[in-house]
């Protein structure tokens, strides 16, 4: 119930969570993963649990990482994403729905990416020029691009650009434009979307009430989170 060191890091840069696995970036750009594995989300060639860190195979030059609920995500330098875990609703973004990946494979027709999310099973990237991409589980509108439909490889988000910070929550995208308003789309059940509402899932992007001058965000499984910077 108190805080204990993960053991053997040094070095690190960045980190994230998946839902029972987690990931650190190392100043090399190598990526580390442990925890729970039985979808191959540690991304070392196994399914075997691992309670101390272990490395995410093939990966160099790594940027940014994300995790979402059984996938790990990481940005190369070149701009190109790679993804590993549960492969089920599309979740790696490589074409396929019903293979797991416990090595990285890289996402499909991504170039050009400055930042990355993860959902509960679905992917998010930032392109350099203010869109944004979704690939997985679509059920809820998560994907953003006007379907409930789950999608294999990226799709682009409805309506969206001037983007500079993304995040993912459960089944909901979130997205900061550079004027500091917050946009959302998804499951919109316990009012995760923040626009006065809690009965209509969107599957394009609505605007969070009332935020402004916002300069980062967070996802949670069932709610989304602002910065609002400092006057």
């Amino acid at each position: 119930s108190t805080p204990v060191q993960v053991s053997g890091l040094t070095g690190i840069t960045a980190i994230a969570g998946g839902e029972y696995a987690g990931y650190a970036l190392k100043s090399g750009g190598t990526v580390w993963a442990w925890g729970n594995n039985p979808d191959g989300e540690l991304g070392n060639g196994t399914t075997t649990d691992s309670s101390t860190p272990v490395q995410v195979s093939g990966l160099t030059g790594i940027t940014a990482i994300a995790g979402g609920g059984d996938d790990g995500y990481a940005l190369k330098s070149g701009g190109t994403v790679w993804a590993w875990g549960y492969g089920g609703d599309g979740g790696l973004g490589n074409g396929t729905t019903a293979t797991d990946s416990s090595t990285p494979v890289e996402v499909s027709g991504l170039t050009g990416i400055t930042a990355l999310a993860g959902g509960l099973n679905d992917g998010y990237a930032l392109k350099s020029g203010g869109t944004v991409w979704a690939w997985g589980y679509g059920a809820y509108g998560g994907l953003g691009n006007g379907t409930t439909t789950d999608s294999s490889t990226p799709v682009q988000v409805s309506g969206l650009t001037g983007i500079t910070a993304i995040a993912g929550g459960g089944d909901d995208g979130y997205a900061l434009k550079s004027g500091g308003t917050v946009w959302a789309w998804g499951n919109n059940t316990d009012g995760e979307l923040g626009n006065g509402t809690t009965t209509t899932d969107s599957s394009t992007p609505v605007e969070v009430s009332g935020l402004t001058g916002i300069s980062a965000l967070a996802g949670g499984l069932n709610g989304g989170y602002a910065l609002v910077s400092a006057p």
